[in-house]
């Protein structure tokens, strides 16, 4: 660890020998988790490394879902860590690094959106919901941008709400008359997604 903290420190962008912060935070995330010092959060305390050597190079905080980009493709993200801790040969580990960081910040940007998105969907319908239909909502915003994969049915509405299913349907196309929800598909096929924009 020494050794690491030692070449940490002589890489930083005020350092004796310093390196682009994309390459100092894929090299230092790759190399803290070969070393593995702790018997668990190694993985998540070199993200925070790999996410301040970023933040270092740039001269302000970073605005990244590193750790969300890496749970969403990890078995990638383990593959690509084993080959690379295998020889001295990292540049295919920094290509995979720098296109997981890119996709981070692309993560990052659309959760911001939704959030911005979310405070104008409920400043835009406040009060118009009923229990059912608020509770519904709450769910669906749960999901974050990428909502319910297929879209919310009359079915998942019932089990989140327990109504009937004539109030299920009452509910939902009152949903789509507030602009609430968008519809896609008909009868059975019908499917509920939030309407943001």
């Amino acid at each position: 660890m020494l050794g690491f903290i030692q070449w940490f420190t002589r890489t930083a962008p005020a350092g004796k020998t310093p390196l682009p912060p994309l390459t100092r935070a894929g090299i230092a995330h790759l190399y803290f988790v070969s070393i593995h010092p702790f018997e668990a959060g190694n993985g998540r305390i070199g993200r925070a490394v790999a996410e301040k050597a970023l933040s270092e190079g740039l001269g302000q905080p970073t605005l990244t879902a590193l750790s969300l980009t890496i749970h969403r493709a990890r078995k990638s993200y383990y593959d690509q860590l084993e080959r690379s801790s295998r020889s001295n040969e990292i540049t295919e580990w920094l290509v995979y690094f720098a296109t997981t960081i890119l996709a981070a910040q692309a993560e990052a940007q659309s959760l911001v959106d939704f959030i911005i998105a979310k405070a104008r969907f409920y400043d835009r319908l406040r009060d118009q919901f009923n229990e059912r239909q608020e509770k519904a909502i709450t769910r669906l915003m749960c999901e974050g941008p990428t909502g319910f994969e297929g879209g919310l049915s009359a079915k998942n509405y019932i089990a989140i709400t327990g109504a009937s299913r004539a109030t299920a349907t009452r509910d939902l196309q009152d949903l789509v008359a507030k602009g609430a929800l968008y519809q896609t598909g008909e009868l059975k096929g019908a499917r509920y997604h939030l309407h943001l924009g």
